[in-house]
């Protein structure tokens, strides 16, 4: 789930407000060591609407491999990008007719929203929108951020610090005076239920296109860090994306097949309980197939939630807990006393005595932002090495965890 102010308790990756409606959503989406090339260092998807014919990759062009929420078809001077919203129980869509500067709307499209390619300016009201534009090279057509604080890539802290990045809030604290004068390409929210695109009717009266993405309620690492495919078909820059994420495909996949035949699965338990709800990741969430593609006894691997993530008491978790081998996501913790302070119970778990309690909060800035949210979420294969270097060390040996940190 990306960073925003909105942002509250996550299950493994999974809001616990609205994970509820990430099911729904899913339903209505029906319509060997080291691995090679990767380096081993911390730097390192009606009758009268035409029909547009989806295209595999080639030059100019992307197609959609793993994501569920957005579909991307091409014609021959234009492109449509349906971004699917999966928060009521008939899934409905978006559509953007992505024209180049200056091209006349085509027939046949009168409802979609238009937005002229490429953009040049983009107002993000979330931390991985940052991300999809960082993956690209593109941290200059930042110019707008919901929140100063949740932003991690270096070179838009630095057009931060030469005011040439403005705080537009957000929800009912967004400035839409300061958007409509500075008049952005492109505000791209985060989709959460109730947020819907009449909500935006002033940007919209100001011909200001918005977009709103529900990216973290994708259920696999790879589909959730292909949404840079969006920003790529923002920019025209499908054949870098190409090139970029079909490497970070690749090195997911090789490391994942480096756990398959391991001899021992350790058993973890993730995440520390929210107002006295422990929200475990269930069986359909992307934290869950991080887990079994880093090689793990997940005791909630096979059991699936209507809520997208399990609510759990502690006396539910603790016995998994007093004897679990790893414990991953300690909230905002920073050492093992700190995890004591929450709660004297926690230094009775095997993981806490043993030392091996492991927080994906190394990459913290100074003013709070932690770049897991952000650059983790579209580079899933550094994260699963992570996992992997904490869960089976001996498949890389040399790699330097770069967002996990074991807590002293």
């Amino acid at each position: 789930m990306p960073q925003t102010s909105l942002s509250t308790g996550r299950a493994g990756g999974i809001s616990s407000l609205f994970s509820c409606w990430r099911n729904l959503a899913l339903l209505g989406l029906l319509l060997l060591s080291p691995v090679a090339g990767f380096s081993q260092s911390s730097t390192t998807k009606p009758a009268s609407k035409p029909a547009v014919k989806a295209v595999a990759a080639v030059r100019g062009r992307t197609s959609v491999q793993y994501a569920k929420g957005f579909t991307l078809s091409y014609a021959d001077n234009y492109k449509v990008l349906t971004i699917l919203s999966p928060f009521e129980q008939k899934t409905t869509a978006t559509r953007y007719l992505l024209l180049p500067r200056g091209t006349a709307r085509p027939a046949g499209f009168a409802e979609a929203q238009v937005i002229e390619t490429p953009i040049r300016t983009l107002v993000g009201l979330s931390s991985m929108h940052v991300a999809l534009a960082s993956f690209l090279g593109a941290d200059n057509v930042v110019v707008g951020l919901g929140s100063f604080k949740y932003v991690s890539a270096p070179k838009v802290r630095q057009r931060i610090t030469e005011g040439k990045v403005l705080e537009v809030g957000q929800g009912k604290q967004m400035n839409n005076e300061l958007l409509v004068a500075q008049h952005p390409d492109l505000v791209m929210v985060t989709g959460w239920p109730g947020e819907s695109l009449p909500r935006f009717q002033t940007l919209a009266a100001a011909n200001i296109p918005v977009m709103i993405n529900s990216e973290w309620v994708e259920t696999t690492p790879l589909g959730r860090a292909e949404w840079v495919k969006v920003m790529a078909a923002l920019l025209d820059k499908e054949d870098l994306v190409n090139q970029k994420f079909d490497q970070v495909v690749r090195d997911y996949k090789r490391l994942a097949a480096t756990t398959r035949t391991v001899a021992k699965k350790p058993t973890v338990v993730v995440g520390m309980p929210f107002k006295d709800v422990w929200h475990v990741p269930d069986a359909d969430s992307y934290m869950a197939q991080f887990l079994r593609d880093a090689g793990t006894t997940y005791p909630w691997d096979k059991t699936k939630a209507p809520n997208g993530s399990l609510a759990l008491s502690f006396e539910a978790v603790a016995p998994v807990a007093l004897a679990a081998d790893y414990w991953l996501h300690t909230g905002s913790t920073k050492s093992k006393a700190e995890v004591a302070a929450q709660d004297p119970r926690y230094a009775a778990f095997a993981p806490f005595k043993r030392g091996l309690v492991y927080n994906n909060n190394r990459r913290t800035n100074a003013v709070g932002s932690n770049d897991y949210w952000e650059s983790g979420a579209v580079r899933p294969d550094l994260v699963l090495a992570d996992l992997i270097k904490i869960l089976h060390p001996e498949l890389l040996p040399t790699w330097q965890l770069r967002y996990y940190q074991q807590l002293k």
